[in-house]
């Protein structure tokens, strides 16, 4: 006879496990300490076998017997129901530990370098930018349309470099899936030509205060060799050509004027950059190790600072980063400069243009020196450098 919720409502405890049966092989198991389990009895291919069907209240009689009717369609269709779910369980244990964060973050501890710093770009577009959306999901069950969809999200922000380098980032994943054979092949490749493409004729460069702030942070935690890191970090205070940065000699640094005076590569003009406190700084701190040379930043190949380090150098640790040349390149200071210095604070044009060693024309059409408006291009260099300072601190 069936029976009902109130006689497992009321029934007591005894010493031991006892049984208040239901129809169809169903029970409940009512425990001494009070807990009532119900339970399934069957048999399969000649054997006897229990299954679980739930914890009362949790559980409540209609649902205890709505799962055991689900189980004697399995046992009809020749289906053990508790290997069944033994399956459908391991299944789902499979598909967490290979959902896309798993595996994004098991590459990212193997494959780059400083993965757990907070400024890591890589770990840091992941998680905002896909796993979100797709963190959850298996591996396996991806499709280029949805790698696509996030990426299109990126774009509707402006962040084109971003997009890409995002997707760069999640091709890396998928390869280190196959790698790992969780998958057969890196869908990202179906996916090239499909985001818009980055301006040509510019050297990439982060405009957006809020994508500045990690990449400042990176530099600060870099852990290359220490001439690179002083070079990146002096790089967007005084936003020159690479080469001049590159170049830049001890002897032309006038520590007392706080000023940094040197011929403008590509027009043969001398210039003049103001040096901040920051600037300063930095100087000060590599100056024990490269001040017996020549160069202030010299070729690691060159202990004695006879020669001047290479473009590569500078390239390969914003690499390293994880900041391609479709993003950010170190000619990119000087983009980031001149848009930030008039959108967001407000700088007078021709007092950035005169920094940026740009010529400049007054109103007779006459070209000013390189000493025009010097005093508010102090101010404008140590504001610069406070601002960026703001920024690191997520002001």
């Amino acid at each position: 006879m069936p029976i009902s919720d109130s006689a497992i409502k009321a029934a007591k405890p005894e010493d031991k496990p006892h049984k208040l049966k239901d129809e169809k092989g169903v029970y409940v198991l009512v425990h001494p300490n009070g807990s009532k389990y119900f339970r399934m009895d069957y048999r399969f291919d000649g054997k006897r076998k229990t299954l679980a069907l739930g914890v009362y209240p949790e559980t409540s009689l209609k649902q205890a017997r709505e799962k055991r009717d689900i189980a004697r369609k399995q046992i009809a269709d020749g289906i053990d129901p508790s290997e069944h779910r033994k399956a459908t369980k391991a299944a789902r244990v499979q598909d967490v530990e290979n959902s896309f964060e798993i595996v994004a973050r098991e590459w990212g501890s193997k494959q780059v370098k400083n993965w757990d710093d907070k400024s890591n770009r890589n770990k840091g577009m992941l998680e905002k930018n896909i796993f979100p959306w797709l963190g959850h999901r298996p591996i396996t069950d991806i499709l280029p349309i949805e790698v696509l969809t996030c990426l299109r999200r990126i774009e509707e922000r402006g962040a084109i470099e971003t997009a890409h380098r995002t997707l760069q980032i999640c091709g890396q994943v998928f390869r280190y899936a196959v790698a790992t054979a969780r998958i057969d092949r890196d869908i990202t490749a179906d996916l090239r030509g499909a985001l818009q493409s980055t301006k040509g004729g510019h050297f990439a460069s982060i405009t957006d205060p809020k994508e500045l702030a990690p990449l400042l942070r990176a530099i600060d935690n870099y852990s290359g060799t220490f001439t690179v890191k002083a070079a990146l970090q002096l790089a967007p205070l005084v936003f020159v050509r690479p080469i001049e940065l590159r170049l830049a000699q001890w002897a032309q640094i006038d520590f007392n004027a706080r000023e940094w005076r040197y011929l403008v590569t590509k027009t043969q003009t001398q210039h003049i950059v103001p040096l901040s406190n920051q600037a300063i700084n930095i100087l000060n701190t590599i100056r024990p190790i490269t001040g017996h040379g020549k160069y202030v930043f010299p070729s690691a190949r060159t202990p004695n600072g006879s020669r001047a380090m290479t473009s590569e150098a500078l390239l390969a640790g914003l690499r390293r980063m994880g900041f391609d040349n479709t993003e950010m390149t170190v000619h990119g200071f000087r983009a980031t400069a001149r848009t930030i210095l008039d959108e967001v604070l407000g700088v007078r044009p021709d007092f950035i243009e005169h920094q940026l060693a740009h010529e400049v024309k007054d109103p007779n059409g006459r070209s000013y020196n390189r000493t025009a408006h010097l005093p508010e291009r102090h101010k404008m260099m140590q504001r610069w450098a406070d601002y960026l300072e703001e920024l690191k601190r997520g002001e």
